[in-house]
């Protein structure tokens, strides 16, 4: 056992998930009682979250800190093992803030409310597993954990295709998971010390060959839970079919889980592996990012449009992991933030509309606009974040990103050129698919109204104008499209706000992992270095045509002697 303070991060995993198992057991009347219980589980761990980071956490330093190690399963080298560092610590704090939300956004369940709340907890308990977890095996366990209660909550409380779609994540995601555990065994066994812990594993030399094909099997793993092209297909299926507050999580937390994994995985244990798939990386990014915004402004369902969009934010984080630059990587820390925040938001919106309506069909849809305002306003910002307006956290990161790529001194000057060339067309494409949708759902439609008013009596229909969505119309007293309740406000706002904080002031969300990024870059260029003179300072020449960079510039960026 090692542990020189109060366990936190185990109180923060197991808090949930020993309430979660206390829901059946629970006095039962009707589902208010268990949706109030579940909201005060969240918000109580959030808040414990806040206060442990607050006060037992030091931005200033890049080591892992709140280290806990209990030996767990001694035989088979399993230890309860958990840490968290500038990499971690916010994505914790995303989880948190988005799973609390999600479940104060699913107040109307009253299908089986027990088990969605019991599953919503699990799943709240397990991607904090996820970040914290530094024993690989451990790590591996709470990858497998959460996507059972995903993929119940899509099959039980999704749309007409929900059993396909469920079906569709479970497969890519359980299947691709599995060079998690390859690789934790490849690199566990391979020398002496034989150790699963993920800070002992990256003390540890590695064969280059070995390397090579421990990252790509986990670019395979991540690459799918981030929506990677062509690993992404799982992804508009299960927004399409899920309920808006299990999208919220899957755009907001799961996705950023592929992300996270490349960062702690990839680049912190595979460094020689990760300069020779750098440019690969970059080069899926720009994929993703061309590729999602042209599907997502082929959409007509509205959460397929929103799930394409979040494909083509995720290459931006690609881009940024790849570009060996302090700039780029906090980018790409900032983007999974931001693109979280804002994720979340526009599904929960969607979410909200979806109930007035009861459509997703953007052809269907229009005339909302003075009938919803405030939903109208909301839905308006968050798609302005969406499409990196200046003074919103997403143009903070993506600016990161552009300025990072362009200015590493690794890629030659043709590659650099071209890539953010390519990734700027995504910056074009998005606010062409995001205010079209706006258009379709908020402004007048193209489409001939179908009139609901024969049966009304006459004098009404003269006396009174009609209310029109979409391509049908109703008397005012007839309508139930009702703006925005306090409670979906409220959500919205605690999204909204942090939001806008961050665009106006990133250092807000940079100062919590820019050490950490500038001590992992630096080991990247180290790596990069060690390659270079390996392979007569050409590695990059038949791909992309990288620059020879002089030893001595290359020790003087990194501080040491040629």
């Amino acid at each position: 056992m090692t542990v020189d303070h109060f366990p936190w991060l185990s109180a923060i995993i197991l808090f949930p998930l020993i309430a979660s198992c206390l829901i059946p057991i629970l006095p039962y009347k009707d589902s208010k009682q268990v949706r109030w219980y579940a909201l005060g589980v969240a918000i109580a761990d959030f808040m414990l979250m806040i206060y442990v980071f607050s006060q037992h956490y030091d931005p200033t330093q890049s080591s892992f800190q709140l280290v806990e190690k209990y030996a767990w399963i001694p035989q088979f080298g399993l230890s309860w093992a958990l840490s968290v560092d500038g990499i971690s610590m916010p994505l914790v704090l995303l989880a948190g803030l988005v799973t609390t939300l999600s479940i104060f956004a699913a107040w109307q369940v009253d299908h089986k409310p027990r088990l969605f709340y019991f599953l919503m907890l699990l799943l709240y308990a397990a991607q904090i597993g996820v970040f914290v977890a530094q024993d690989m095996l451990l790590l591996f366990i709470m990858w497998e954990l959460e996507l059972v209660p995903v993929y119940l909550l899509v099959s039980i409380w999704g749309g007409q295709k929900r059993q396909y779609a469920a079906m569709k994540f479970l497969l890519y995601t359980a299947a691709a998971s599995i060079f998690i555990l390859v690789s934790a065994l490849g690199m566990a066994f391979y020398g002496d010390n034989m150790t699963f812990d993920i800070a002992e594993l990256g003390l540890k030399e590695y064969p280059l060959a070995l390397e090579l094909f421990l990252y790509a099997g986990l670019l395979i793993t991540f690459g799918v839970k981030l929506a990677v092209f062509p690993l992404h297909t799982w992804l508009p299926d299960a927004h399409g079919e899920a309920s808006a507050p299990v999208s919220m999580i899957l755009a907001g937390v799961l996705l950023k889980m592929g992300g996270y994994g490349l960062i702690r995985l990839n680049l912190g244990l595979l460094e020689q592996a990760h300069v020779y798939f750098a440019p690969i990386l970059v080069i899926l990014g720009v994929v993703n990012i061309i590729y999602g915004g042209f599907s997502s402004f082929a959409q007509t369902n509205m959460k397929r449009r929103l799930a394409y969009s979040s494909i083509s934010h995720m290459g931006f984080v690609l881009i940024g992991i790849a570009s060996f630059t302090d700039l780029g990587i906090s980018g790409a820390m900032l983007q999974m933030i931001s693109h979280g925040l804002i994720a979340a938001a526009l599904f929960f919106l969607a979410g909200v509309t979806y109930d007035r309506t009861h459509t997703l069909n953007l052809a269907e849809m229009g005339n909302i606009g003075k009938i919803m305002p405030k939903v109208f306003a909301l839905f308006t910002i968050a798609a302005m974040a969406s499409l990196a307006l200046p003074g919103m956290s997403g143009f903070a990161s993506e600016l990161s990103i552009f300025v990072g790529v362009s200015s590493s001194d690794i890629y030659s000057t043709t590659f650099r050129t071209v890539t953010v060339f390519l990734a700027a067309i995504g910056l074009v494409l998005t606010p062409i698919y995001l205010l079209s949708m706006l258009r379709q759902l908020f402004y007048g439609t193209d489409a001939p109204l179908v009139c609901g008013l024969e049966d009304q009596n006459q004098t009404k229909r003269e006396s009174q104008e009609a209310v029109c969505f979409g391509t049908s119309c109703v008397l005012p007293e007839n309508a139930h499209y009702e703006d925005a309740y306090p409670r979906e406000v409220f959500i919205a706002a605690c999204f909204l706000l942090p939001i806008i904080a961050v665009g106006f002031y990133p250092k807000l969300a940079t100062q919590s992992y820019d050490v950490t990024t500038v001590a992992l870059n630096g080991q990247l260029r180290q790596s990069y270095t060690q390659v270079a003179e390996a392979s007569a300072n050409n590695i990059y020449a038949e791909l992309v045509t990288a620059p020879r960079l002089p030893e001595a510039k290359i020790a003087s960026s990194l501080g040491v002697r040629p």
